[in-house]
């Protein structure tokens, strides 16, 4: 973007009297009907989100091992697979960065707008790759490109949201209203494995590898349309345009913040500094912890798993993903449950709570799947997403956006996701692969999700309580 060019100070009218101006100008109230709009609008993106990353996940589990990389042993072909899963994480880095840095200068709305494009073009664009049979390497090639820019898209897609989210809502139903980000993740993973679970069930192994696979991936065209449709009539936030250092819809650069600061009265400069002269890290990293166990869990349970179960035990190839399916349903009472909790008692015992009592179910979570019985996979499934992956993400999407200020929430909060994802969720998956690989065992499973619990306990612990922290605040909470 152009940077812009303010009038010197000397003229007429001063940087000073520009956010003096801003800050004095009313916002556009916000109706019911306007964070009804911002709800389904955040849902819906969301959903695609993880729809699009749960389609490649169960593919690259059931499918892709086989025809992207059909020249290798099944459990080298599992691990390309998921590498290849693994590649989008670092585009979404460069995604969280890019766009980020952009919805905290121009605004979310335009940001979620463009993310929306990116996602769903290239997830249709996967449904129409020729095969490793048809082009040889050129077919895997493909594949991960399309992965960089679905992932440079959906880098900031759930951060955008979650701060969308997070600034329309009432303070005192901020979790709940939040946690709608998380019932996306839900609806996303749901509708993926959906679909998938209906195409194992109606096709035969030759159908499903010739052309069925590739439906999931075409039909979120028409999701893609509707989330582009129903973002064109969306409000800014609220929280945005009242921000201090926010002029004519844009945010001052630090230099124009500085200048205005000099110039104004002790009252407009306190609110200024504050956002510019803390010492950023804290809240970031405590974040990027919160962030850790959530992640981890997600990649081991919803994509990992489902290979794994698929590949080593000797039950129903639909059996893992049903289990999903079951869990996500499940999970569409946890998510309002959790955000109702949080706004109950708080963010910091509710993220205790849970972060425990998923450490302590990681074994005879994985005896249960591992039994080697249907409910039993069945039930260890359902336990280990609906508490130590769906119950973490509602708790995660309203507090991320109330540990950081308004001044780089968007950036940090996005960052925080994405870093956490490429050490999580993406490497996760490859790690759990070798050493299930090496050891012979599921036993480093159950320890993977210990220690990925116990690290956002602890970042919980150190937190501060964020419950109905003013938004408008330039400065971090810590």
């Amino acid at each position: 973007m152009k940077e812009r060019h303010f009038t010197p100070r000397t003229t007429e009218f001063p940087i000073k009297d520009s956010v003096i101006a801003a800050q004095q100008t009313p916002t556009a109230p916000r109706g019911t009907r306007d964070l009804a709009r911002a709800a389904v609008s955040g849902w819906l993106g969301t959903a695609m989100e993880f729809m699009d990353f749960q389609l490649y996940s169960l593919a690259a589990a059931i499918v892709f091992n086989k025809i992207f990389f059909p020249d290798v042993s099944p459990a080298i072909g599992l691990i390309a697979a998921m590498a290849t899963y693994g590649v989008g994480y670092v585009a979404r880095l460069a995604g969280a960065v890019y766009f980020g840095r952009m919805g905290d200068r121009i605004g979310r709305k335009k940001v979620l707008y463009l993310t929306i494009l990116l996602m769903g073009a290239s997830t249709t664009l996967i449904g129409a790759l020729p095969t490793y049979a048809t082009i040889g390497i050129l077919a895997p090639i493909l594949l991960v490109a399309l992965r960089l820019v679905q992932g440079f898209g959906a880098g900031a897609e759930i951060a955008g949201a979650t701060v969308l989210l997070a600034e329309y809502a009432p303070v005192r139903r901020r979790g709940l209203v939040a946690s709608l980000v998380s019932l996306g993740t839900n609806s996303g993973t749901l509708a993926a494995s959906g679909l998938w679970a209906v195409l194992l069930a109606v096709l035969s192994e030759d159908q499903l590898m010739s052309w069925g696979w590739r439906l999931p991936f075409l039909l979120s065209f028409a999701l893609m349309f509707f989330a582009v449709w129903l973002r064109r009539g969306l409000k800014e936030s609220p929280v945005f345009e009242e921000r201090a250092d926010v002029v004519d819809g844009v945010a001052l650069a630090r230099d124009e913040v500085e200048t205005a600061i000099a110039t104004a009265d002790e009252h407009t400069g306190d609110v200024l500094a504050a956002g510019i002269r803390q010492r950023k890290g804290r809240s970031f990293f405590l974040a990027l912890g919160l962030r850790f166990g959530q992640a981890g869990n997600s990649g081991l349970v919803q994509t990992f798993l489902v290979g794994y179960i698929a590949t080593n035990l000797a039950v129903g190839r639909s059996v893992p993903t049903d289990a999903i399916v079951y869990g996500s349903l499940l999970g569409f009472a946890t998510v309002p449950v959790v955000g109702l909790l949080g706004d109950r008692f708080g963010r910091r015992p509710v993220y205790l709570t849970l972060t425990l009592l998923t450490a302590v179910l990681a074994f005879p979570v994985m005896f249960l799947i591992t039994s080697g019985s249907t409910p039993g996979v069945m039930l260890g499934m359902v336990l280990g997403l609906n508490v130590g992956v769906l119950g973490l993400f509602s708790l995660e999407s309203v507090t991320m956006a109330e540990l950081f200020g308004a001044r780089t929430r968007f950036t940090q909060l996005a960052l925080a996701k994405e870093i956490g994802g490429i050490l999580a969720t993406a490497i996760g998956p490859v790690l759990a692969a070798t050493l299930t690989a090496v050891t012979g065992s599921w036993w480093p499973i159950a320890a993977m999700l210990i220690v990925y619990s116990l690290i956002t306990f602890v970042s919980a612990y150190l937190a501060p309580e964020t419950r109905g922290r003013d938004l408008v605040r330039l400065e971090d909470a810590v």
